[in-house]
């Protein structure tokens, strides 16, 4: 076994959690039963040690062809081979009442008859507890032998053997025969929903349905339908059915340098992105996962801290602490250690969450229902706060590690947290110090006006006082502190292109971060920036540079945090903020596009 490149691989969910699927046949990562549990799987970071559930054809010069059945999460995974055809089915059932953690795979031939193989081994707890294996009538019970891990039963019709604590099958198949494997937790004795006949087939039909109830429930309709729903699905994915939280990416360890240390844990709901992923959401019309999330964050609002602050990132659930811990037993996807657990970027100021947090609760306030009265409480607490505190320095968005500075999205961000609330504040009749508000918005703005711009390079720098130029700047025109067409911006997007554009990718930034090691470009910024070039009029452009970001999504549309220097998907996969810039670059060129052919009288 060696390391597939990240983007081979697909995602399966159950809203609880994911698996990675390589074209392979391979399950390399799986955390369970929930996003931010240990893993049970995780040979993605280490081929030796991590653990993985294998089920493939044992065929010669075999070609591997990857698809989701359309508008769904169901994934198959074919093997082309002049002595045989067969193809792989992955899906987890998606209970809507929250029950179900299972993980169903079928191997069937569609042509031929072909040889699988199957190994199931599973290493819990980050591959850092052992486990003892029990074949039973219906297949194999692993049990984790200390702690309150859940033990998993693998529920199969073919004989099995143990092999040093992993259930292995080779079987025959004919054409048009299959077998399943269901992995679930062993609890309840044998009496779980797949011992039943015919669930299989049923939890498939009822999984499909889901799906494609939900991907009609879409109001995008115009072009790239199929790749923005796509996206849609991927958030969705990333939605804890439990609380109604978002997690930035539902992996953790995966290197945005191949053999580097920029390996961090993302399986936790970041306020900024998950803000987002609600905007995204909105934008295509799904409205109760947006009400979840409101729900989640106006929990997180009755506990800011006592200064009125709001932690920038927070558990699935709700907690505080994330500690963050290296894994020194797993080598790293291809030797990129250490692999770390937890992440202590809790501990940093971030100015720039509160502006994404009340964008928001705007938006959803505006476009969703109204919030309550008590919400808006806390709501004072956290802006007088931001009044208070927006000229600190601080790491913003990035989480740079070589000191805080005054950083100009930080004071963006700060600006859309007041200027959201003295809209709400007018629109809801609320009271609120409107006055005091106003003022502080009006010396935030004329503060990034007058002092992070660089007059000498025509540009709005990365922080006060420096000369670096970072792409968090596209966010200006897109919250509206700064007109798309106004000179200084336009200014500032040349920069972007001459500095940190290589032909329809991005670079973050031309600045030291305090980290070791380059990076990739950041495929969040690519979309920005053709919502930016889009927004700025400059539509022939904006569509070129969208359709070719297209192509350097993987085979299934899905795109990790960064593209490395020969295009390799790098970081955490699937990230949500790459596929929430999506969303709103496809949704901003779609309708500028549709007004402008019909300005030219060509509709």
């Amino acid at each position: 076994m060696s390391y597939l490149p990240l983007e081979n691989y697909g995602v399966i969910g159950d809203l609880h959690t994911v698996a990675l699927v390589g074209m392979n046949g391979s399950i390399d990562f799986m955390c369970f039963p929930r996003f931010d549990s240990p893993s049970i799987f995780a040979a993605l970071l280490d081929e030796h040690k991590g653990g993985s559930f294998c089920l493939a054809p044992t065929l010669d010069r075999v070609r591997h062809r990857q698809l989701y059945l359309p508008d769904t999460n169901i994934l198959l995974t074919r093997f082309l081979s002049e002595a045989g055809v067969a193809e792989v089915s992955d899906f987890m059932p998606v209970d809507e009442v929250g029950r179900a953690h299972t993980l169903i795979r079928r191997a069937r031939t569609v042509r031929g008859e072909v040889k699988f193989r199957m190994t199931c081994a599973p290493r819990f707890d980050y591959a850092r507890a052992p486990h003892r294996a029990n074949l039973t009538p219906e297949g194999v019970v692993f049990a984790p032998a200390y702690g309150n891990l859940m033990a998993l039963r693998l529920r199969t019709s073919i004989p099995l053997t143990l092999h040093e604590g992993d259930a292995v099958a080779e079987f025959r198949l004919g054409a048009g025969e299959y077998v399943d494997f269901v992995l679930e937790p062993a609890a309840n004795g044998g009496d779980t929903p797949s011992k039943a006949p015919g669930y299989v087939p049923s939890a498939f039909k009822e999984t499909m349905n889901f799906w494609r109830r939900w991907v009609g429930r879409s109001t995008y309709t115009g072009r790239w339908r199929e790749t923005v729903n796509r996206s849609g699905l991927v958030l969705k994915l990333l939605t804890s059915q439990d609380f109604g939280s978002f997690v930035a990416a539902p992996t953790f360890g995966l290197p945005e340098l191949i053999g580097g240390s920029r390996n961090w844990d993302y399986r936790y709901t970041w306020i900024r992105d998950a803000s987002f992923s609600l905007y995204a959401l909105m934008r295509l019309g799904y409205t109760e996962e947006t009400a979840a999330f409101i729900n989640w964050l106006e929990a997180r609002f009755e506990e800011l801290e006592p200064d009125g602050s709001l932690q920038l990132m927070y558990g699935i659930d709700g907690r505080h602490e994330l500690p963050e811990e290296e894994l020194p037993h797993l080598e790293g996807y291809m030797k990129s250690a250490p692999v770390r657990i937890g992440n202590n970027a809790v501990h940093q100021l971030q100015l720039d969450i509160a502006g994404e947090a009340m964008d928001a609760v705007y938006l959803y306030d505006r476009y969703g229902h109204p919030i309550s009265y008590r919400f808006w409480r806390n709501v004072l607490r956290l802006v007088d706060w931001v009044c208070a505190n927006w000229h600190r320095p601080d790491e913003s968005i990035w989480e740079v590690r070589s000191g805080p500075q005054e950083f100009l999205y930080s004071r963006v961000m700060c600006w859309v947290a007041i200027d959201r609330a003295l809209r709400l504040a007018q629109k809801r009749s609320f009271p609120a110090p409107v006055s005091r508000w106003a003022q502080v918005r009006d010396a935030i703005y004329l503060d990034v006006m007058d002092n992070f711009w660089n007059a000498q390079g025509r540009y709005f720098t990365q922080y006060k006082d420096s000369h670096g130029l970072d792409a968090a700047c596209l966010i200006m025109p897109l919250v509206r502190i700064i007109s798309p067409i106004d000179p200084l911006w336009l200014s500032t997007l040349r920069a972007v292109t001459r500095r940190l554009v290589d032909d329809s990718l991005v670079f973050r930034y031309d600045t030291h971060d305090g980290l070791s090691g380059k990076e990739g470009t950041f495929s969040m910024c690519s979309f920005w920036y053709i919502e930016c070039l889009s927004r700025a009029g400059d539509l022939h452009q904006a569509r070129l540079i969208f359709e070719k970001m297209l192509g350097y999504a993987n085979h299934l549309g899905l795109y990790a945090e960064e593209l490395g220097p020969s295009t390799e998907h790098l970081g955490n996969f699937p990230q949500a903020f790459s596929h929430v810039a999506l969303i709103s670059a496809a949704y901003d060129l779609n309708r500028r596009l549709s007004a402008a052919l019909l300005d030219s009288g060509e509709v």
